[in-house]
């Protein structure tokens, strides 16, 4: 699996903008371990490694 932090900014754009297509439809939630959770198990699929860790924090 490729770690998160390792991937360019632009293909971390790319998988952001194909995971809101694939999932536009599912029903959503205010949770953020629940998004983090969805958004990992789907980067998963494709051989991508998330956590919360990969979360930016203010």
């Amino acid at each position: 699996m490729t770690p998160w932090q390792d991937i360019s900014p632009d293909d971390q754009l790319k998988l952001r903008e194909d995971y809101a297509r694939d999932t536009d439809t599912a029903p959503g939630t205010c949770s953020l371990d629940e998004k983090i959770l969805r958004f990992s198990e789907w980067l998963a699929l494709r051989g991508v490694a998330f956590s919360d860790k990969d979360v930016p924090r203010r």
